[in-house]
């Protein structure tokens, strides 16, 4: 089966799938979280129960559709109690993948950020299994979120009206490249991070900065990334990256950061 980028399927059981579903079209204003859809066959009661309580303490009980159904399904011992405890935090990490539990086999695939991620959830699973229980580790390695955010931006330079939080046309069309790419980023928290030069007083410096990290974030916003997924710092004069005795170093220190945190 086939998937777009940002889905993650959990197939649980012989017969049961939780499928996490991430919006790739961007919605008129501010996106819904992606709903987490459990479905298939379960063989007793106390395993929805259990399946659906880690679903809702992982990824709010609004966010998850209960399609289970319960009929009499052979399954090893213990088997609702393991299940349950693989649906871990550890799996919020994973884009585009599955988690298939078969009996008392495992094997999970998709795409992480970095090794020790692709080795957390790995371990996550063996540690909340048995010894009988075997998984196989598919993650793959795929691009950081932050590389995306600095490809994307490209040392290009967000530019504002002289002295004013108003942005240019071109920072809008920066900016709407931007807003493309932390839309396909799940519950990433992004924060905006506003510099200046070094004339005229820190203080007013500060408060400029900050209102230009904030008008970015209110863009943001309009163009559909969650507002609950944006922070906003003033750093000021404080951490220039050239030399602010010369136009050129003056215009790269005037800049918007964007970090994942």
């Amino acid at each position: 089966m086939t998937w777009r980028k940002g889905v993650l399927m959990l197939l649980c059981g012989g017969l049961m799938q939780v499928s996490f579903a991430q919006e790739t079209e961007a919605a008129a204003e501010k996106p819904p979280l992606p709903p987490v859809v459990a479905k298939g066959v379960v063989p007793d009661q106390a395993t929805r129960a259990a399946v659906l309580e880690r679903l809702h303490e992982i990824y709010g009980a609004e966010r998850v559709v209960d399609r289970i159904q319960v009929e009499a399904v052979p399954a090893p011992p213990n088997w609702g109690q393991y299940v349950a405890n693989m649906l871990s935090p550890e799996l919020k990490s994973i884009r585009g993948g599955e988690i298939s539990i078969e009996g008392q086999s495992v094997r999970i695939t998709g795409e992480v950020d970095n090794e020790a991620q692709r080795q957390s959830v790995a371990s996550a699973l063996s540690m909340a299994s048995s010894r009988d229980y075997t998984v196989t580790n598919s993650l793959r390695l795929g691009e950081s979120r932050q590389q995306r955010l600095d490809d994307t931006l490209a040392d290009r330079l967000i530019r504002f009206q002289s002295g004013s939080d108003q942005l240019t046309v071109d920072g809008q069309r920066i900016l709407d490249e931007m807003a493309e790419v932390m839309r396909d980023m799940g519950d990433a928290h992004v924060q905006i991070i506003g510099h200046t030069d070094n004339v005229g007083s820190r203080q007013n410096n500060v408060a400029l900065s900050y209102a230009r990290a904030d008008a970015v974030r209110r863009y943001l916003i309009e163009q559909g990334v969650r507002e609950d997924s944006l922070g906003v710092v003033g750093k000021g004069p404080d951490e220039p990256v050239a030399d602010n005795a010369t136009p050129e170093g003056r215009a790269r220190n005037r800049r918007i950061e964007f970090r994942i945190l």
